[in-house]
């Protein structure tokens, strides 16, 4: 067994040895990484839970275009084809006069006046409509500009489309607020990482200060730079790991809890089934990057401190 090998090995045992005989400081750094963790996990399932909310709320809003009786066929279906061409267009759905007089009546169902008054007219009133379904609430001019333009604005009715007025204010304010909750919540994620990281580096130092008698020691023996840091990286290591693991098994048992004791199903904007869902379908994923990121927390925070605090030279 080569001499590399036989020091990593100790290196390993050590800082396997240290991490049991300072429980008392392994729990405090630990309690403090789970806490971070958690915060960062239920931040990233919290922002992937408005972005659900944010899709499905522009999934409910279309702008709808009212074509002119004079509009062929042939031209609406050339219309579809470039709405579709469009960067910011998801879908589009084209009615005829007669399936957009039935749409109009199924959804004014409990209106019968409006109903009656329809028909009262004589012949069919309501103009064929192309419904388009936006991907992004927040560039819908874009949308607006092409339909504004010469040629095509010419085949619309008088109050088409259906983007102006109060249903602009209120399209632009939803879209306003949707931009808002997708900042808050990348924010969130970043402002919460940075504190929590921070904060155990902090731990890690002071626990590295209180050992720095024992690790001065070690360095006028002649132990190297690389020996004496690997244990307390290998230690801070395993606070990661355990850190990580019991983070993921807390917000589980938050899900659990409040959908089977509270039945929430959902708390402001924060849809809880979904965020539950969520969590359940990306478990060893989310595991996995709570493993990841208790690792190099640890590891960094321990290398960083043990440098900073007793001025090794590099070797």
């Amino acid at each position: 067994m080569s001499r590399k090998t036989v020091t990593f090995a100790r290196i390993i045992k050590t800082g396997v040895v240290n991490f049991g005989r300072n429980a008392w400081l392994g729990i405090a750094a630990m309690a403090v990484m789970i806490i971070t963790l958690t915060i960062v996990l239920f931040s990233v399932i919290t922002n992937a839970t408005f972005a659900n909310t944010i899709q499905q709320i522009t999934n409910k809003i279309d702008v709808s275009v009212y074509l002119q009786d004079s509009v062929t066929g042939s031209q609406a279906k050339d219309l579809v084809s470039d709405l579709q061409a469009l960067p910011n267009v998801k879908g589009v759905r084209y009615l005829t006069k007669d399936q957009a007089l039935h749409e109009y009546e199924r959804q004014n169902a409990g209106n019968q006046a409006l109903i009656n008054g329809v028909k009262q007219v004589g012949s069919n009133p309501i103009p064929a409509t192309i419904l388009i379904m936006p991907k992004d609430l927040n560039k819908i001019q874009d949308i607006k500009d092409f339909l504004s333009t010469k040629a095509v604005a010419k085949m619309q009715t008088a109050d088409s489309p259906s983007y102006n007025g109060n249903r602009k204010k209120a399209i632009d304010n939803i879209a306003h607020a949707t931009s808002l909750l997708q900042r808050a919540g990348v924010a969130a994620v970043v402002v919460f990482t940075f504190i929590s990281v921070l904060i155990i580096f902090n731990t890690i130092q002071m626990a590295i200060f209180n050992r720095r008698d024992e690790l001065t020691i070690m360095r006028l023996l002649g132990a190297s730079t690389g020996y004496i840091r690997g244990p307390f990286v290998v230690e801070s290591v395993m606070y990661g790991i355990i850190s990580a693991v019991i983070s993921a098994l807390l917000i589980n048992s938050l899900f659990v809890a409040s959908s089977q004791a509270l039945q929430a199903s959902s708390l402001g904007l924060l849809d809880i089934g979904y965020a539950h869902a969520y969590f359940d379908s990306h478990f060893w994923m989310l595991l996995t990057v709570q493993l990841v990121l208790g690792i190099l927390i640890g590891a960094a925070s321990s290398y960083v401190a043990t440098k900073r605090y007793l001025k090794f030279k590099t070797k």
